[in-house]
């Protein structure tokens, strides 16, 4: 009797195995019809379920973390973080061109969204990194960085602007809207962030410990969008001279130096020889649209980003550590979560001088601009062989091929937020369409002396 009954465990048991199997070899077949466009399609929906679907439920803000697994620590499943939901904006935008999710339903989150931005904690106008999305206050980032984050709040700032242009012609409930982007982008004192009138932006103030954290935005890295705003607001603005001393070190950023034939531009900070992690080819470019622009040290953004981009593409090609799985289909090194040498999960800046044999799916993904056969390569790759890497809101943030195809089932914010809207870029120009023919931009951009081979500056 007992043999019957292990005998009946094993058969189902290897059932439920072969059942396993077979539903994920129909998922492979099923992505594997997709045609490119499609499968863009598929990504980009996904990838905005984190921001529709996963949102912190009183804010409507973008969670700095979700996680699969339902393991968070203490209270973090309603701490929302600002640069991440501005790429959330941007996300949900991409979501309603496309016919994802309802307009008037987008509206009207939308709405709710920038009515709590106005009662939350803002110190000198920018926001925090992090918010409690219950209550509005701040939830300190470190312990003196609990006041005002300007970085990102320009991330944060960039979604809003681009969710006023997208609606300010719209009907009364659009306008309304706009109106309050409007007034939310009017209240940051960026040039409060100069500590007292410096040539250079400063990253972070705290009511409590004032300048103390001390970070001054110096390039190259991903806070470029922070001085197109600065110089772009109509009411705190700074001036063309703190973009040129702070900004570029008076042009001393650049560099003469190549990786696999290819010219940095830039001295990228901390990685002069390989250029920094891709979001630095990201972050600042959701709205900022690096085609043809240019200013007194750079002859194109776009090639800058491209062969960063690239230059991290060879690299992982090349393989010097001899990961496997490393290829052309799987690449992408960036800020994310990563694999512990125990196996427990942690955080770095994956890039090629910290590479730890975790690829990002973020990274491709949203490089689609400037690499687009690479990361097309790698998206197909990802959904149809490595199913597993996949979860409800689509690629997990951390994948390696090396660790018996290790991921966590985890997700941030701010690499799932530039997913959709990079991708849209490269597919229709949409978001750099709005951001660069907004008024204060254009004028922001002229102040600064770039160039733009796409749009007239006036």
């Amino acid at each position: 009797m007992k043999k019957l009954i292990i005998f009946a465990a094993l058969s189902l048991v290897l059932s439920s195995c072969n059942s396993s199997k077979n539903n994920t070899e129909s998922k492979k077949t099923e992505i594997s019809k997709l045609s490119d466009n499609q499968l863009m399609d598929k990504v980009q929906s996904d990838a905005l379920k984190y921001f529709w679907d996963f949102a912190e439920p009183n804010s409507l803000l973008g969670r700095e973390r979700y996680h699969e697994d339902d393991i968070y620590p203490d209270n973090d499943k309603h701490v929302v973080t600002t640069g991440g939901s501005g790429f959330g904006l941007a996300t949900i935008l991409v979501g309603v061109e496309r016919g994802f999710i309802p307009r008037k339903e987008a509206v009207k989150r939308l709405n709710h969204i920038m009515d709590f931005l106005a009662k939350a904690d803002r110190f000198h106008g920018a926001w925090p990194h992090w918010i409690n999305g219950e209550t509005g206050k701040v939830v300190p980032f470190g312990k003196k960085d609990n006041g005002g984050d300007l970085v990102e709040s320009a991330f944060l700032t960039s979604g809003i602007l681009m969710v006023r242009e997208y609606f300010k012609n719209g009907n009364e409930e659009e306008k309304i809207l706009a109106k309050k982007c409007d007034e939310l982008w009017k209240g940051i004192e960026w040039n409060w962030y100069t500590k007292g009138g410096e040539k250079v932006l400063y990253w972070h103030w705290s009511p409590e410990y004032a300048w103390e954290m001390n970070f001054p935005l110096q390039g190259y890295n991903e806070c470029l969008i922070t001085y197109i705003l600065a110089a772009s607001s109509p009411t705190h603005a700074i001036d063309a001279e703190t973009y040129y001393q702070g900004w570029t070190r008076n042009g001393t950023y650049t560099t003469d130096k190549t990786k696999y034939g290819l010219p940095l531009y830039v001295k990228h900070n901390y990685s002069e020889e390989y250029g920094g992690p891709l979001f630095w080819a990201h972050y600042s470019y959701i709205g900022l649209d690096p085609r043809g622009l240019s200013d007194k040290y750079i002859k194109n953004y776009f090639d800058l980003n491209k062969n960063q981009v690239l230059i991290d593409y060879k690299y992982c090609v090349e393989n010097p550590k001899n990961w496997k799985g490393f290829g052309e289909n799987y690449w992408g090194l960036t800020a994310g979560y990563t694999r512990n040498d125990d196996g427990s999960v942690g955080y770095t800046a994956h890039q090629p001088t910290e590479d730890r044999g975790v690829i990002t799916p973020t990274a491709a993904l949203s490089s689609f601009p400037y690499s687009p056969k690479e990361s097309m390569d790698f998206l197909k790759f990802i959904y149809t062989q490595k199913p597993q890497f996949i979860g409800a809101a689509g690629p997990f943030d951390a994948t390696s091929i090396h660790y018996n195809n290790w991921f966590t089932p985890r997700y941030l914010a701010i690499d799932q937020g530039t997913i959709a809207p990079m991708i849209e870029n490269y597919r229709t120009g949409f978001l750099w369409k709005l951001f660069m023919n907004a008024p204060e931009i254009q004028q922001g951009l002229k102040k600064l002396d770039f160039k733009s081979e796409k749009y007239r500056i006036q």
